[in-house]
């Protein structure tokens, strides 16, 4: 079957989705009210989002956070409060943060939000208050995709083991274990780890050592199909590539990590794998650069999503809704 570069596009009423190569669903609208159009639309965008994975509105006009938060509100079922946070947010209004604070010249790798929890968004939704000058676009990447393009035998011992996450709160690299579980004591610490399936450790000089094992395929819970989600590439000291995983090796020692992924019967992941992980996202994702006002609305179990480096101010809203978590 041969594949047309010209833009298909798509009817679902009262939504006309335009999808072009390379990148994500569009769909143009201009509402004299956006929260009443996020009401009368609320079903036909979500359900667009699970035909395609993401669709991106432009021209709703979300310009400021309060209006931001109330279309996203109105679209969600529910927004969920961020904990076991890595990189740090700025809190907007009730479940509207900021997006990930990450290195702007660094590209942030794909990764599904919160796959290390036991609960976990279904959607993501980002809003762009101010694109940057160049670059900076959220990069998305469709998981069965990756999962295709994966070696068979990385996957095989994904499905069957799962993969863990393992985090060492240091008090120099990454957040402290109060701020990230948003708890002040040792006891409450150890009351939500035991609620959560996360094994604790505390070690000389009041650090915390944490280890949570999860799956790393699952199945779509609307359409069944089977997905690559987790953090495997994300959180590893090979993120950054084969020289700083080293050096922060060398400075941390392999037990001081702030964070690091294995294989879920804990053998270490090795970057010759983060590596093949990587290079599927990067030939596999899809971008389109933000405009002011712009919403974006993600899958987030069958939906990467990343980010480009740029330069110039950028300041996108970023929440997590619908809270699920994986059938047993």
């Amino acid at each position: 079957m041969s594949v047309s570069a010209q833009p298909t596009r798509i009817q679902l009423e009262p939504l006309q989705v335009e999808h072009r190569p390379g990148t994500p669903a569009l769909l143009h609208v201009d509402p004299d009210d956006p929260l009443r159009w996020a009401f009368e639309a609320r079903q036909a965008l979500r359900a667009a989002v699970v035909d395609h994975g993401a669709v991106l509105v432009r021209g709703l006009g979300l310009y400021d956070s309060i209006l931001a938060g109330d279309v996203v509100r109105m679209l969600a079922d529910d927004l969920m409060t961020e904990r076991e946070a890595f990189a740090p947010r700025v809190p907007y209004t009730d479940g509207v943060y900021s997006a990930t604070r990450w290195p702007t010249r660094i590209p942030m790798c794909p990764h599904h939000e919160l796959s290390y929890c036991d609960w976990f968004p279904a959607l993501m939704m980002f809003v762009c208050l101010t694109p940057p000058v160049l670059g900076g676009a959220t990069v998305l990447v469709d998981s069965p995709t990756v999962l295709a393009a994966l070696p068979a035998s990385l996957v095989k011992r994904c499905e069957r083991d799962g993969w863990l996450l393992v985090r060492t709160y240091n008090g120099d690299v990454g957040p402290s274990w109060s701020d990230a579980f948003g708890i002040g004591d040792r006891s409450g610490v150890e009351d939500y780890c035991r609620a959560h399936s996360i094994d604790v450790e505390w070690r000389r000089g009041g650090q915390l050592r944490t280890r949570q094992r999860r799956p790393a395929v699952v199945r779509h819970p609307n359409t069944g199909v089977r997905c690559w989600f987790n953090e495997i590439a994300f959180y590893s000291e090979w993120v950054f590539g084969p020289d700083a995983g080293d050096e922060l090796r060398d400075m941390l020692g392999p037990d001081g990590l702030p964070v690091t992924t294995c294989f879920g019967d804990g053998t270490p992941i090795g970057w010759d794998l983060i590596s093949r992980i990587k290079q599927a996202y990067t030939v596999n994702a899809v971008r389109e650069p933000w405009q002011s006002g712009d919403l974006l609305v993600v899958d987030n179990i069958r939906t990467a999503h990343g980010r480009d480096p740029y330069q110039g101010p950028r300041e996108v809203l970023a929440a997590m809704a619908d809270q699920c978590t994986v059938a047993e």
